[in-house]
């Protein structure tokens, strides 16, 4: 039974091998081995309670799967690349060790629903560790926030400077975001439903009651089991996000580490050097995971392309879902892992970020609620104080060096003395009270 496929009955001539490479598979699906043997575990315990397997028929089909299963976690398991799919190659595997009892096991089952179960499962899987990577690496970066709680940066908008800021409330905004990534998985892995009854589309001879199990739920519709992948665009599309919110992070870090900014040194171990340039220490890494975003929003929009025109209910189409979801987990666990060992080493460039905080325009802000505590209305205080902004860029005057002559001339209540002192950066951020400190 060598590559012997899971159809053909009804087939008198072989398939050309044109076909053969085409249609194929194995060589990526291989990823639902481990899943595919789980299902099929459940499967017999289900055609047992059915009265399909008698006891001894089960006990040796489970120990048999069971054996392969073991194969697989232990790496031993390698993947057959002439078979159609890993479906096929592990029905070939068990009928060599169980011989002709193999060929009871797709009982009640299709290859559509048998599909689709061992993605559920895979997805489950994947996303329970993708959620502790994304963990750990919120830890990690909340870590480092406590660890430099005293620094004060520049914020930013437009990435122009803005007000100042406690680089650990910047770096805890991105922990926000992982916060949500995390509880965003968890609702899509909750979401899928695993279910096995759903056979090719119409269901199977097996009662609903006996696929009520531990592992397993009854389908509430055949057709919408076999024909569903929005768990699979769910997952891609919150990998994404994860994705977008990375390359945020990378983006930040490359600009700190430039000379411009020099905010943060980056450890040469996770850098490069250039083949021309002797000087050059690239960061490399966060440049390649602002790329990989792309690209996860193109296994995205593979997807849902690939979908978007499919009637009810299975079509081969749907094939093309697996590399794209493969590929995603595969991306962001990466860079998770990447960017944990990265912060790690990140060392903050205290002297540098105090020069910037030397700039004036950071704290115009925090004049105009100066004047607005004087009881200047707010819209009058902005315009004051954008006023002196101008003088002050137009003179080549700095505000703090201004004399009380000068500032009459916008404001009397403007007063020399306690204009010089505002340009703190520690009482800048302090004055914010709406945030939990």
């Amino acid at each position: 039974m060598k590559n012997k496929k899971l159809w053909g009955g009804r087939f008198s001539k072989k398939t050309n091998p044109l076909v053969e490479e085409f249609t194929k598979s194995v060589q990526y699906d291989y990823n639902l081995a481990a899943y595919d043997v789980l299902g099929s575990v459940s499967h017999v315990a289900i055609l047992k309670k059915a009265g399909y397997l008698t006891a001894n028929e089960a006990k040796k089909l489970t120990s048999t799967l069971n054996s392969i299963l073991n194969d697989i976690k232990k790496n031993k398991f390698k993947p057959d690349l002439s078979c159609e799919d890993i479906h096929t190659d592990i029905q070939n595997i068990l009928y060599k060790k169980a011989g002709n009892l193999a060929l009871k096991l797709h009982t009640a089952r299709s290859r559509n629903d048998q599909v689709a179960f061992s993605t559920k499962l895979y997805c489950k899987d994947a996303l329970a560790d993708l959620q502790n990577e994304i963990l750990i690496l919120a830890t990690n970066i909340a870590q480092t926030a406590l660890k430099n709680k005293k620094i004060i940066i520049p914020g930013f908008t437009h990435l122009q400077h803005a007000q100042p800021v406690y680089l650990k409330d910047y770096l805890l905004a991105y922990v926000e975001m992982l916060k949500r990534d995390d509880k965003r998985l968890g609702y899509i892995s909750e979401n899928i439903k695993l279910v096995m009854d759903a056979g090719a589309l119409a269901g199977t001879p097996v009662h609903s009651k006996e696929y009520n199990t531990a592992n397993t739920k009854p389908v509430e519709n055949s057709l919408d089991t076999v024909s569903d992948r929005d768990f699979v665009i769910e997952a891609i599309s919150a990998l994404s996000i994860v994705a977008m919110h990375l390359s945020r992070l990378a983006e930040d870090l490359v600009i700190w580490s430039t000379k411009e900014f020099d905010f943060i040194e980056i450890d040469e171990s996770f850098c490069t050097g250039s083949s021309l340039m002797p000087q050059k220490k690239n960061p490399d890494v966060l440049e390649l995971i602002r790329g990989y975003a792309g690209r996860l929003y193109g296994n995205l929009v593979s997807v849902l392309t690939m979908m978007k025109g499919l009637p009810l209910t299975y079509n081969r189409d749907m094939q093309l879902d697996k590399e794209p979801l493969f590929n995603s987990f595969e991306i962001v666990s990466s860079e998770l892992k990447v960017l944990t060992g990265l912060m790690k080493t990140l060392k903050f460039n205290t002297d540098k970020i105090a020069e910037h905080l030397e700039d004036e325009s950071l704290y115009v802000t925090d004049m105009v609620y100066y004047l607005v505590n004087k009881k200047v209305p707010f819209k009058e205080a902005h315009t004051i104080i954008g006023k002196l902004v101008k003088e002050s860029a137009d003179s080549g005057v700095d505000i703090k060096k201004m004399k009380q002559a000068k500032l009459n001339e916008f404001s009397d209540k403007l007063v020399e003395k306690e204009i010089k002192d505002m340009f703190d950066p520690k009482k800048s951020v302090e004055s914010k009270r709406s945030i939990k400190r």
